[in-house]
């Protein structure tokens, strides 16, 4: 009976370490092919899709992919806290922000979103930059506290995560508004999910502010391409460009270039 059990354990201990080393293929499959289809990766392993489908959902509880229709793709970085979002790619983060400037024409009005990409933006706009920065972030507001620039801050219910006001009060502060660019955050681009964010309020005060904008474009450090959050934003046709420092052999961005999106490469 005791070697019975023994080897019940043992079973189990194997099944539990195919299991681990499975999901680990799938997760590198999806960083290097940044999608993967339950059906093929059964056919590759020689196992079940009922297997695999539930490695994604398990995969997916723990926050390593995001499910979509017939198997996985990465979830987006950029979903982590705000403190931690600032140790995320900074250098990826700096690049993006300082090709960001040259859209930034002098005389314009621009509407700077939150999250840290932007805050890089504020801190390296020239002092000689007239430049009047419309945000609704407390932070971009208080990172030009010492530039020459006007800014004019909108109010509303502070959506933490992100810190930036959001809400119908930000909305319709908002409206109120006209700009010659919003230089926009996002936590994901992909040509088949469009413009993601992880949050449905503040997916909707993006798209309030692009409305009011006679150009946006998106900022779009390296682990945002390829990568989805759960509420869509904006489809891709719906802004002026990406302004991403990603390879430019990444598969994702070859994609977009095939779908007309214009890349503005930093």
């Amino acid at each position: 009976m005791c070697s019975s059990m023994h080897e019940s354990e043992q079973s189990r201990r194997n099944v539990q370490r195919l299991a681990s080393e499975r999901k680990e293929l799938l997760l590198d499959r999806l960083r290097v092919d940044g999608r993967l289809v339950a059906k093929d990766m059964a056919a590759e392993l020689d196992t079940s899709e009922d297997t695999i489908r539930r490695d994604l959902r398990e995969l997916a509880v723990a926050g390593l992919c995001r499910r979509v229709y017939g198997g996985a793709i990465p979830v987006a970085p950029a979903a982590a806290s705000y403190a931690r979002r600032q140790e995320i790619a900074t250098t990826s983060k700096h690049r993006v922000a300082v090709a960001c400037l040259e859209l930034i024409q002098p005389g314009s009005t621009v509407i700077l979103d939150g999250g840290t990409t932007a805050l890089e933006v504020a801190r390296l706009l020239p002092h000689d930059l007239d430049v009047t920065v419309i945000t609704h972030s407390p932070t971009i507001a208080v990172a030009l506290v010492d530039h020459p620039a006007e800014v004019f801050i909108l109010g509303g219910r502070l959506f933490k995560h992100s810190v930036v006001a959001s809400g119908a009060a930000a909305a319709e502060a908002a409206a109120q508004v006209s700009a010659d660019l919003f230089l926009m955050g996002v936590t994901g681009v992909r040509p088949d999910t469009g413009l993601t964010t992880g949050d449905v309020d503040e997916a909707a005060m993006k798209r309030t502010l692009s409305r009011r904008a006679a150009q946006t474009w998106v900022m779009a450090s390296e682990e945002k391409i390829g990568a989805a959050s759960p509420f869509p934003v904006l489809r891709l046709d719906e802004v002026a460009g990406i302004v991403s420092d990603a390879d430019p052999q990444h598969p994702v961005l070859a994609e977009l270039a095939r779908a007309d999106v214009r890349v503005l490469q930093a």
